[in-house]
């Protein structure tokens, strides 16, 4: 079995290939900046086909970075090896420029996408969005899990409310096998949103992993509507444990399920760092508040400082009205990241749905916009359209000016 950040980080081994020392400086750089903590092998002269599988060496890298501007024929020659091989390797074709003819020459020989010179971290951020989104169906089909981990950028901002409502809305959406894990140790309030109780929580999962089985797992988890949940702990101790590493977990659910929901307390610390580390997709919740957002900024800096990829952060403006706080446009401005979402404010059948124990009614507002986000993560993780201005607001970009 790979280890949990094989699919988890789009980039956990990769190779890049040419003799061009200029282009592989200026690739360095972004690859240092982007992907922190991957393992990269620069190869400075293109090996021969045939000698191309020890060329790689180790481990079967994630993605292979190919000059095909130094000598066309000669990497397309390797290109076309490594596709006839049949490696779930990703090739990047390095371009001089805008070629059609040499782009789709690269795409026939089985290229996975493009990267332009003058190389950026727009390009960079694109492309790996797309490979990741490759990555579950090229690996491992049904074999793993997809796992989303929902983290709030604040407190009080619906995390946890969209974290349920999401794997119901899955599994209603025609996923066999949901998982839906509370993973706050601290204020988990999974059991009281559904109004269910188990003797087990995540913890003893945990402590019990290395002996996991169907049975045992059954008896840790509570099944309802057709989703399994794992429930944090009832009680807090005096003494909580130091949590470090969920991978025990999700080692075991990523090979039971099809699509795992990560009910996160924040993003801070090394236990939510490896949440989202080992996630295919982050959904960062925020409210269109200046002080939600303000944690926003702040959570997204945090999370780039601790090699989460901005590739596979979804920023959702959660309770979102349009008359009241900051516009989605101007959000994703201010943040320099792309609202995936907004969900709209709709306390009557939300408030409803969390005193009955059930799921929002897919009817509803707020059941409906977010069965859209479970369609866009789900079949493409498309854009949507993009807003009208609120020059209104605009002024207040100063707030944020300090992000990057």
């Amino acid at each position: 079995m790979q280890n949990r950040d094989s699919r988890a980080d789009v980039l956990r081994r990769g190779v890049v290939i040419s003799p061009n020392s200029r282009m592989v400086r200026e690739l360095a750089v972004l690859l240092e900046s982007h992907l922190v903590g991957s393992s990269i092998n620069f190869i400075s002269s293109y090996p021969s086909p045939r000698d191309i599988g020890a060329a790689l060496g180790g481990p079967s890298p994630q993605l292979v970075f190919l000059d095909l501007a130094s000598d066309p024929e000669r990497a397309l020659q390797l290109l076309a090896e490594m596709v006839r091989l049949g490696s779930p390797v990703q090739v990047l074709a390095l371009l001089p420029g805008n070629d059609p003819d040499l782009m789709l020459r690269c795409l026939r020989a089985g290229a996975a996408d493009f990267l332009l010179e003058p190389f950026t971290a727009e390009q960079l951020d694109t492309v790996l969005a797309k490979i990741a989104r490759m990555q579950p169906a090229a690996e491992a089909g049904a074999d793993a899990a997809r796992i989303i981990a929902v983290m709030p950028a604040k407190g009080a901002s619906g995390a946890t409310t969209i974290a349920c409502n999401l794997a119901f809305y899955w599994k209603r959406m025609g996923a066999n096998r949901v998982l839906l894990a509370d993973l706050d140790p601290l204020t988990g309030t999974l059991s009281f949103l559904l109004k269910i109780k188990s003797v087990f929580s995540f913890l003893d999962a945990l402590q019990r992993a290395h002996e996991l089985d169907a049975d045992l797992w059954r008896a840790m988890v509570t099944t309802v509507n057709g989703v399994d949940v794992l429930l944090a702990p009832e009680l807090i101790t005096d003494n909580p444990p130091e949590l470090n590493d969920p991978s025990p977990i999700l080692e075991y659910a990523r090979r039971a399920y099809d699509v795992i929901i990560l009910d996160a307390g924040n993003v801070y610390g090394d236990w939510n760092l490896n949440q989202a580390r080992a996630a295919q997709e982050v959904l960062l919740i925020t409210t269109n508040e200046l002080p939600s957002l303000q944690a926003a900024q702040r959570a997204l800096s945090y999370m780039d400082a601790n090699r989460v990829g901005r590739w596979k952060i979804r920023l959702l403006v959660n309770r979102y009205q349009r008359e009241v706080g900051l516009s989605r446009e101007v959000i994703g401005t201010a943040l320099h990241t792309e609202v995936f979402d907004a969900i709209p404010s709709d306390y009557e059948a939300v408030q409803k749905a969390l005193m009955e124990g059930k799921p929002v009614p897919a009817n509803s507002a707020f059941g409906k916009s977010l069965t859209q986000v479970v369609e866009r993560l789900g079949v493409r993780g498309g854009r949507s359209g993009t807003e009208k201005k609120g020059s209104s607001l605009s002024g207040l970009l100063g707030l944020f000016s300090k992000t990057k």
